[in-house]
């Protein structure tokens, strides 16, 4: 921009202002004068904003300082002129920056949203851009206004304020504010409240109410009792499960309660049995997928249709799609209201209190059952900004709590409008939420969605905000993916997997997931069956196209494997299959270090979750056809044993115990109940119910459909069964000994070494050793565990462990143990030789 011409920054409140290239500007009602600055950039705001790039710098005079305010509430347009007035450039403002230092203050304000009291109802909302806030009330969930109420301003935190007298709880209101809209004009906004607790059906109003009220809490809330808190984060085993999958098909739940909160809080069912099961094995966190409020699934009148087909058919997706923005499922990634339970899992979505009753019920059922409870959140984006009717934030404050590329435009790189949480008060919104879901809903962890975009910072003064306002420690885990515009640092520190080291919360790793599955989730076309993984044949056990790996391969992805063994710790040590002693962070993957962390707490280790295939359905892929039903259920518990035996947070995808599958659905965030389903009387575990949508599939079904048709592939009851058991029995070994869940780095380089490595291994057989002298809770003097992940019998020499008094572990000497196959394993003790069984996982204790 030329300092030839003349700059003005012109203003007008009704957003009328018209400033064409060439022409004259017209629609202005005000203008502010500013100077060329050459003083130096604020060291703070110019880390802040370095993602923009250089340029004239301009700045407001002492005297109109004490305006910005004011001045922030009308359309505010740059423009430069030549001497006759002719526009040569114009542009508008981004304000967040300015916003946050002038409303410093609103970050302490703690009443965000609506104050029910006995006097008086007390309605507050951050909106310092609005020229005219009011609130309107409503005395049901679909009734007349019945009060407008005008709304005061307050200056120093840009809070608007209004009040009505009596008590309104159980009534609803919305906002109605009046706000500049950039590329819009002014605009009369009628919005909910960004920090609605509950809400009516399909989130028309917001609900006025007080958590802390008697009619929000079922009965024995305030004194239920939760499960014992954990000593270290490594101690957590999850499994993560979705509200409506849960109970949609158990007829053992009443019809009413089906895809409810209130399934949680059937006891008999099959799925609380399953559930307390794995409780009673080991597992201690259920994780759920998104349960706040969504703007994807109709929360009345959600329709199931009705399907049917031939196991490769494309009838049964046809069916699916023709109803998926009506029917009553989605993963639920697709955030409305971050502080409101979602009201299709509610028996009555038009009453708000039951959905935050139904909420309570289940977090206490399951609590009762032994087991914590995690939520799945995303802050990341918002389903939609700008004026569109799903969209709040961006309605309430425009411009603000979306996250802008340099030139004003909507960043999406998450798959949404992306949220931008180094901003002051997005960030707060974040963790006013999760500090409100700890407190007023008892949960105990939570996984953040796409956390990598947001700043490190924030998260650690979230961290410490909600274990302060708990008394409690809150675990903390989340994605961690590098990607988009924030990628590599680029607009702040992020809480992403290389940036988080040291901070105590803690990343999913795809280093040992890679290689336990093979090849990686973008995979298509042929490479999805010539990517075979660790555990389903690489090299040792080719399939029709996986002839072309080498043995090199093979070594490549067992010492990926023991990186996720060890933790992930950066500065463990590991003999590499090239006979080198390198310390993890030194090993290659993708071009980044695979050991990354600092503790084992901060590593999230997982061979299957709610993304990409089953474990089942890549199995379906990579095995050889001629895999029998038993060894395919073999490769998927060998899979689980990598998790069990890998030291740090255990996380688990609803359904890996039964073999379950999604119809080799590679993205079934909308594919409907019916790709979806999960069976807990373990009679099927849906495979070949159909070609999966395509949508995410269709470049794939020619490869699908002799699969899906094939009867062989189908695993019996018998096979499901034996799964379901030998996973607890897993469970059971690693809550067996703190050995398996070492609580620092320092344990793990201590007392963790790894046999079988370097140049001679045996590629295809895991073994750890693990030192239980002195260690609390190890249960046991040494373990040695083993993986063998081979379709034949190996016996493996270890000097080291010779003459020790080698027994198998307690669980596989249990009556009716499910791995009989593993009771087979046998040690000569003198000679310190093991003799391992085909594709077993077995543990050896020194008692």
């Amino acid at each position: 921009m030329g300092l030839d011409r003349r700059l003005q920054a012109l203003l007008a409140s009704r957003g009328q202002i018209q400033a064409p290239r060439g022409g004259q500007v017209s629609g202005a009602d005000g203008a502010l004068t500013l100077d060329v600055s050459t003083a130096e950039l604020d060291p703070a705001v110019a880390e802040r904003f370095k993602f923009v790039a250089a340029g004239v710098r301009l700045a407001v005079r002492s005297a109109d300082q004490s305006r910005i305010g004011e001045l922030l509430k009308r359309q505010l347009v740059l423009v430069q002129e030549t001497a006759d007035g002719e526009v040569r450039n114009a542009t508008t403002a981004q304000l967040p920056g300015a916003l946050d230092d002038l409303y410093a203050a609103a970050a302490a304000v703690g009443d965000l949203g609506v104050t029910p009291g006995a006097e008086s109802t007390v309605f507050k909302l951050w909106a310092p851009t609005a020229q005219k806030v009011s609130v309107a009330i409503y005395d049901s969930a679909t009734g007349p206004t019945v009060a407008l109420e005008k709304a005061s301003f307050d200056a120093a935190t840009g809070v608007w304020r209004a009040e009505r007298s009596g008590d309104l709880s159980g009534r609803t209101y919305r906002w109605v504010v009046e706000v500049f809209v950039r590329g819009v004009g002014l605009v009369r906004q009628l919005v909910t409240d960004p920090y609605s607790v509950s809400l009516s059906a399909d989130s028309k109003r917001s609900y006025i109410a007080s958590l802390s009220a008697a009619a929000l809490k079922p009965a024995g809330w305030d004194g239920h009792t939760r499960p014992a808190a954990l000593a270290a984060a490594p101690d957590m085993s999850i499994y993560e499960l979705h509200v409506r999958d849960f109970s949609a098909n158990d007829a053992t739940v009443p019809e009413a309660h089906r895809g409810k909160y209130l399934a949680f809080t059937d006891t008999a069912s099959n799925g609380m049995r399953h559930l307390a099961a794995l409780a009673g094995a080991g597992l201690t966190d259920v994780h759920l997928l998104p349960v706040f409020d969504i703007a994807t699934v109709p929360e009345t009148g959600c329709v199931t249709p009705t399907i049917s087909g031939a196991p490769d058919g494309s009838t049964q997706q046809a069916a699916v799609g023709a109803v998926k923005s009506e029917d009553c499922f989605n993963w639920g990634y697709d955030p409305f209201h971050f502080n409101a339970p979602e009201g299709s899992y509610a028996s009555d979505a038009d009453d708000g209190a039951a959905r935050v009753r139904e909420f309570r019920s289940m977090v206490m059922a399951l609590h009762a059952a032994g087991l914590r409870v995690g939520m799945d959140v995303v802050y990341n984006h918002t389903t939609a900004a700008g004026q569109n009717d799903k969209a709040v934030l961006d309605r309430v404050v425009p411009g603000y709590y979306q996250r802008l590329n340099a030139v004003g435009e909507l960043e999406t790189s998450t798959c949404c409008a992306n949220t931008a949480t180094e901003n002051l008060m997005m960030g707060k919104l974040m963790l006013d939420s999760v500090v409100l879901w700890a407190t007023q809903y008892g949960i105990d962890s939570f996984r953040f969605d796409l956390m990598g975009h947001q700043p490190r910072a924030v998260m650690e003064q979230l961290q410490a905000a909600v274990d302060a306002a708990t008394g409690r420690r809150v675990d903390l885990i989340g994605e961690g993916w590098n990607f988009g515009e924030v990628a590599d640092g680029a607009r702040f520190v992020q809480a992403s997997q290389l940036s988080l080291n040291g901070s105590g919360i803690a990343t999913f790793s795809d280093r040992a997931r890679d290689a336990v599955r093979g090849g990686s989730p973008f995979d298509g076309g042929d490479a999805l069956i010539a990517n075979q993984g660790y555990v389903n044949g690489l090299y040792y056990d080719p399939n029709a196209l996986g002839g072309g790996k080498t043995a090199t391969d093979l070594l490549r992805a067992a010492d990926l494997v023991r990186v996720g063994l060890a933790g992930s710790i950066r500065d463990y040590t590991l003999r590499t299959y090239t006979g080198d002693t390198r310390e993890l962070q030194a090993i290659d993957y993708n071009g980044q270090p695979a050991g990354y962390v600092s503790q084992p707490g901060e590593v999230v280790n997982y061979v299957e979750n709610h993304d990409n295939q089953t474990l089942f359905d890549i199995g379906v892929y990579k095995l050889p056809l001629a895999t029998s039903a038993e060894d395919r259920a073999r490769v998927q518990m060998l899979a689980a044993a990598v998790n069990v035996f890998s030291q740090g947070v255990a996380y688990f995808h609803a359904g890996i115990d039964t073999l379950r599958s999604k119809s080799l659905d590679r993205n079934s965030y909308d594919s409907g109940d019916w790709f979806n389903k999960l069976d807990w009387t373990y009679t099927s575990n849906n495979f070949g119910v159909g070609l999966p949508p395509e949508g995410d599939n269709g470049s794939n079904w020619d490869l699908m459909r002799p699969l899906l048709a094939d009867t062989e592939l189908l695993p019996p009851p018998a096979q499901i069964a034996w799964t379901r058991d030998a996973f607890r029995d897993l469970l059971r070994i690693r809550a067996s000994s703190t050995l398996f869940r070492l609580r620092s780095a320092a344990d793990v380089k201590a007392r963790l070494a790894f046999r079988n490595t370097g140049a001679s291994q045996v590629p295809t057989v895991l073994v750890g050793h693990l030192s239980g002298s002195g260690y609390a809770g190890a249960g046991f003097g040494e373990i040695l565990y083993f993986v063998n992940v081979d379709d034949e019998a190996r016996t493996l020499t270890i000097p080291e462990d010779a003459g020790k008094a080698w027994v198998l572990h307690p669980v596989h000497r249990a009556t009716g143990a499910a791995d009989t196959r593993a009771a087979t394993a046998a040690v000569d003790t003198a000679a310190g030789r093991f003799t391992l069984p085909a594709r077993t996982a077995v543990v050896f204790v020194v008692e």
